[in-house]
């Protein structure tokens, strides 16, 4: 930790050295540099809920715009992930997105225009206006979770006043092809609708890997006076891929002879998810100083996981033993959200105060078929697992001992659980930014959640429930020396309920007893220093210190005590934005360490970084080379095994054949690197993707 702090000291040095050179000796220049908030290239955090430029946040975060992501050809929030400082991908068990958010691993952190967004499942970016990836607990503005950081999706709205058309369409070197097109028509009377949609036919550089997905997005706008705008959406997705949960390790890495070899069912490992999403916002403006607005949300979900797995294997034995479940959930969602922002000055003082609520009513239903294998007796412990032989392709008929067999998913005597869980949710929050003088800000708030959650065992026929209220505050000081430079300490702390991220069971208690422990609480710290070296161009260095306090139950003693659980420490360097008219870039590092208890965290590389450069060689012409590192982690706390380091380097090469015809190549893992990007536990290690090469080709009409 103290080699992190004295780093990150000379982090504070390189930002002082930036600012002396390159804004201190232009300080006539900076006299005229208007804030707007674009650090990051974004005008708008819709996340924070307050017209805050970016500057002025006490909190590092990253803002990735629909024009960033056409350039650098990102696909999906792992694509963003892997190209954000303080973030990692983890494996989600091949059908979810999972970010390991400064050491946190989480599939809930997820929202979506503000909204809760936890559904596991795989996200489109075709409706998306930009990317939201803010680091630290962010129980404030989110409520639970949040604990290590939240990615919000914004999405596209209708436009007053303006029409478009736009389409793109792809394809790729393993055989993927897609189509999205985004339309937006000004209806007249103060009306606009717009419509995206896609359609993905998936492949990728593993064997039996295929899947599609179709998303479908209208949206209407309606400006009900001049203060006050109507917007509604409805979203349908419809997915479905393959499952490929990896390759074994042996001798602490990944094997690498078995990089080729698929350990999954062809035909049974699948994932599907069908969703309906309904969405009504609406906004008012009250004054030149205030302003709110009021948000509806309905969403319903179905999913279906099903795969095998290789759940043990032993070096050099040839063998593999495989594992596996059938995963159906139905998740129900409804969520009110409301906010009022209002700016006064008192005395000498400006205070731009926050207020809002949230109420979210979730149902859930699940349950879960081991795999049974018929060479197996489904009464005997040990039947959803078998051996076999390890093949290209994997042979899943005959078992290692020659007998026949084949893998049952729903048979009725393999049922493990079967849960229905309401959850209920009511929130508060207040905040307050104080503008004590042109050089000082202190931020105050404080969010008070009541979680009410109830899990019916069918299957076993009891029952479980517990409420927790918690209240998470916030802090946070500015400190101006500059209007383009800032430096910033911050305090908060959020909670995660013990109902995990399923909301099958409430863990714990005392054998036997019924009784369900309290949250699982997070705190964090951040001193980081924020500058505007133009008004295109930011760079941001923070140091970051969390811990994890988890309730758990001592067997010995048969008490309930408090244990030291996740702690991380590191430090995050950023630099964004236009270097000139002709150099974009993107730089990010990241330096971390964690402890889970006693033991080293999984999923913590000591170093990442990336860097991406997009040159415009003439308005016609571009070109743009990238560059991701991750150091070796660990694939389970205290564990032996690791995943090595990797260097992936990517291009794009990018030709505006019209003023608004665009045709570009994006290369993928230029060296054909064999790399391993993330794991779900010791045998199930993700293989990076091969070289490939996208061609994609952007008409606006």
């Amino acid at each position: 930790m103290i080699m992190r702090q004295v780093l990150f000291l000379s982090l504070i040095a390189i930002c002082g050295f930036f600012i002396s050179s390159s804004v201190l000796a232009q300080s006539s220049d900076l006299e005229e540099l208007v804030v707007k908030g674009k650090v990051l290239q974004s005008d708008q955090v819709n996340a924070l809920k307050t017209p805050t430029p970016i500057i002025n946040v006490p909190q590092s975060l990253s803002i990735f715009t629909d024009e960033e992501m056409l350039k650098k050809g990102m696909r999906s929030v792992g694509d963003i992930i892997r190209y954000t400082p303080g973030v990692n991908t983890s494996q989600g068990e091949g059908h979810r997105d999972a970010v390991v958010f400064r050491g946190v691993r989480s599939t809930a952190d997820f929202f979506q225009d503000g909204a809760r967004d936890d559904i596991q499942y795989y996200r489109s970016l075709y409706n998306v206006e930009q990317v939201e990836i803010l680091r630290g607990p962010n129980a404030l503005l989110f409520g639970r979770g949040g604990t290590g950081g939240a990615l919000n999706r914004v999405t596209k709205k209708a436009m007053i006043g303006t029409d478009l058309r736009t389409v793109n369409v792809g394809m790729d070197s393993f055989g993927a092809f897609d189509v999205a097109a985004d339309l937006n028509m000004d209806l007249g009377n103060d009306m606009a609708f717009r419509l995206n949609v896609h359609s993905d036919s998936l492949e990728n550089h593993r064997d039996y890997y295929d899947g599609n997905r179709l998303g479908l997005n209208p949206t209407l706008r309606m400006k009900l006076s001049s203060d006050t705008t109507l917007d509604l959406s409805y979203e349908h997705v419809d997915h479905e891929r393959f499952i490929d949960r990896g390759i074994p390790t042996a001798n602490n890495v990944p094997v690498e002879e078995f990089a080729g070899i698929v350990f999954g069912d062809k035909d049974g490992n699948i994932h599907t998810v069908e969703a309906s999403v309904f969405r009504a916002t609406i906004s008012h403006v009250f004054s030149d100083t205030r302003k709110g607005n009021l948000s509806v949300t309905s969403n319903n979900f179905e999913k279906m996981y099903q795969n095998t797995y290789a759940a043990s294997h032993a070096a050099g034995s040839g063998v593999v033993t495989m594992d596996g479940y059938h995963d159906p959930t139905q998740r129900d969602n409804f969520i009110v959200t409301g906010s009022l922002v209002n700016e006064l000055t008192i005395g000498n003082t400006t205070h731009t105060l926050l207020a809002g609520f949230e109420s979210i009513d979730t149902e859930n239903s699940n349950f879960r078929f081991n795999t049974l294998w018929t060479s197996k007796d489904c009464s005997v412990s040990g039947y959803d697992q078998e051996s076999f032989n390890i093949t290209d392709p994997m042979d899943f008929t005959v078992t290692s001992d020659a007998a026949p067999t084949a893998v049952e998913y729903t048979n009725p005597c393999s049922l493990k659980t079967d849960t229905e869980t309401d959850i209920t949710v009511t929130s508060f929050y207040i905040q307050d930014q104080v503008d004590l003088t042109d050089n000082l800000i202190l931020v105050l708030g404080g969010r008070h959640d009541t979680f009410n959650v109830t899990v019916d065992d069918i299957k076993n026929g009891t029952s479980a429930a517990r409420e927790d209220r918690e209240f998470s505050p916030r802090m946070g000081i500015i400190i101006k020396p500059r209007d383009a430079v800032s430096v910033y300490y911050s305090y908060s702390e959020s909670f995660a309920p013990r109902s995990g991220e399923q909301y099958k069971k409430l863990t714990g208690g005392s054998p036997g007893s019924g009784e369900t422990l309290r949250p699982d609480y997070f705190e964090n710290t951040e001193l980081g220093v924020k500058v505007d070296l133009s008004s295109d161009l930011s760079l941001t260095a923070a140091y970051f210190d969390s811990e994890a306090d988890k309730a758990g139950y001592d067997g010995s003693s048969s008490e309930y005590i408090v244990e030291r659980g996740l702690v991380v420490d590191g430090i995050e360097l950023e630099l964004k934005g236009k270097v000139n008219d002709s150099l974009d870039v993107t730089f990010g590092y990241t330096s971390m360490d964690g402890k889970n208890g006693t033991k080293d965290a999984r999923e913590i590389p000591e170093t990442m970084y990336t860097l991406w450069a997009n040159y415009k060689v003439n308005p016609k012409l571009g070109w743009a080379f990238g560059v991701m590192h991750q150091g070796e982690s660990l694939i389970k706390d205290g564990g032996t095994q690791i995943l090595p380091d990797y260097t992936r380097v990517d291009a794009a090469i990018y030709l505006m054949l019209s003023d608004d015809f665009r045709l570009q190549l994006n290369m993928e893992n230029l060296t054909d690197e064999l790399y391993f990007p993330h794991s779900h536990s010791t045998h199930q290690v993700s293989v990076g993707r091969e070289r490939n090469i996208r061609l994609s080709l952007t008409r606006n009409f």
